[in-house]
């Protein structure tokens, strides 16, 4: 599950799970950053401007991208688990690629060692909109949640493409998205996963 900030992600990870187990599948949940160390130290530093440069970020989320492919997905894949992921490397694409940095190194840093997603879904909003979602919260991303910035970050976002990816407007209600997501979820799994 992909996105800008506000994007609606976590709220439609949540809402899928309960979907699927609902359903009897097996499903864990895992987002990035993870829990890890460095994952701890991207949360940290995300409150400070300027703390980071776009190679440090990239720097830390590899480390702590490694650890969750290795603690977590891996395992979990190997367990026959049905796994919904709030971020991964598509998001270190896009944000790191907004700051300069050749979205396709990037992507190819991480493909040389992340387990491919079997169904990649962006959730599309205009920065805008996402940041007026997300204007509660106590603690402000000043590394990462800036309307000028989610501008560029959301073009690189819509333009991933490929088998299995799918671009969602999430400036729908969340009960639309959520079915637009079932939809395009249980028609994979009727597809490939039990046949």
């Amino acid at each position: 599950m992909e996105g800008i900030d506000g994007s609606g992600k976590s709220t439609q990870a949540g809402i899928l799970i309960e979907k699927l187990r609902r359903r009897d599948f097996d499903t864990v949940y895992f987002r990035e950053p993870s829990d890890s160390r460095w994952g701890r130290e991207i949360r940290d530093k995300a409150v400070v401007p300027d703390s980071l440069t776009p190679e440090e970020e990239i720097d830390l989320f590899q480390k702590d991208r490694k650890e969750n492919v290795r603690k977590n997905l891996r395992p979990a894949l190997k367990k026959k688990k049905v796994i919904v992921l709030d971020r991964y490397y598509f998001s270190t694409i896009a944000y790191q690629g907004a700051k300069g940095i050749d979205p396709r190194k990037i992507r190819l840093m991480n493909e040389a060692f992340a387990v491919p997603p079997d169904i990649l879904i962006v959730l599309d909003i205009d920065p805008k909109k996402g940041l007026k979602r997300i204007g509660k919260r106590k603690k402000k991303d000043v590394l990462f949640e800036r309307e000028d910035y989610l501008v560029e970050v959301r073009k690189i976002f819509n333009g991933i493409n490929g088998e299995n990816v799918y671009h969602i407007d999430a400036s729908a209600s969340a009960d639309k998205v959520s079915l637009e997501v079932e939809d395009i979820v249980f028609s994979y799994i009727e597809k490939y996963a039990l046949s």
